[in-house]
This record gives C-alpha cells, sequence and structure tokens, in this order.
C-alpha cells in the first residue's frame, strides 16, 4: 500500500496551469476594466466589440465571434448595447439581409482612440513589471499554448 500512496498524482488547484492563467487573465482584465466600465459603462464584450472593430474595421457580429471566440448571444448582446450607447453602427448587407456590417461611429471611435492609449499605457506597465527575457518567454509559451491548443 506504500508504493501505491507514493504513485498517487497530487493535485493542487492553485498548480494547475489553466487555473493559473484564468486567475492571471481575471486579475489583469479587473485591473484595465476600470477604464471602460467606469469611465464609459461598458462590460468586458462590449469593450471586446469595440476593440474588434475599431482594430479590424468594419465586421460582421459573425466574423467577431470567430475571432474573439465569444458566443453570439453575448456578441449580440454587447452589439446592441454599444449601439444604443452610440458607439456602433449597424448596415443591413444587401447580399444576405439575415447579417449586418457593424461600424464605429465617430463617438465609438473616439472612445476607441482614448482606450486604445489607456490599454497601450496599461500593457507597458505590466511589461515593465518583468525583465525582457520574461517577456519573450512569456509571449512565446502564450502563443504555443494558443496555437497547439486551438479553441
Amino acid at each position: 500500500m506504500g508504493d501505491a500512496m507514493k504513485d498517487e498524482k497530487i493535485y493542487k488547484l492553485d498548480d494547475f496551469l489553466p487555473y493559473l492563467l484564468n486567475q492571471a487573465a481575471d486579475a489583469l482584465s479587473m485591473e484595465f476594466q476600470q477604464h471602460y466600465r467606469d469611465q464609459y459603462g461598458m462590460l468586458r464584450t462590449e469593450w471586446r466589440v469595440l476593440f474588434h472593430l475599431g482594430s479590424f474595421g468594419d465586421l460582421t457580429a459573425k466574423s467577431i465571434c470567430e475571432r474573439s471566440n465569444i458566443h453570439k448571444t453575448k456578441v449580440s448582446r454587447a452589439v446592441n448595447a454599444l449601439e444604443s450607447k452610440g458607439y456602433v453602427t449597424r448596415q443591413t448587407l444587401k447580399n444576405d439581409r439575415r447579417h449586418s456590417m457593424l461600424s464605429l461611429s465617430d463617438a465609438g471611435k473616439r472612445v476607441y482612440d482614448d482606450l486604445k492609449s489607456k490599454a497601450i499605457d496599461y500593457d507597458a506597465d505590466l511589461r515593465r513589471s518583468l525583465s525582457a527575457d520574461e517577456n519573450r518567454v512569456l509571449r512565446d509559451v502564450l502563443s504555443r499554448f494558443m496555437h497547439t491548443h486551438p479553441k
């Protein structure tokens, strides 16, 4: 019985890599959330949709779902909220009336530019907390995880 106990795998949630990555992402997201929530009243999915449109230009909701791995229901809610705030406009596609092309309005572009500036500063602060080698290794490892463990 003693040898069997030695071979038993030890599981600790705090050492489980997906849990650690999720906890780190949540902690970092919560800190950045103050910018878009407090100043613009946006939820996390809303700023993610806004940033996809700001970064990639006009997109359909379906394209945003595919790029971001956010469920279509959440994207739909975010688009509706952004549209009601005047940050996003939609134009029904002529060749497929079931879908719309989403665009940032002028107000949405201003919000995107402001939040993009804050995101750049926030990212720079995070990078400064690590050495150049740590930054490189972290990004290499995260990129490898994303490409070897697709959604």
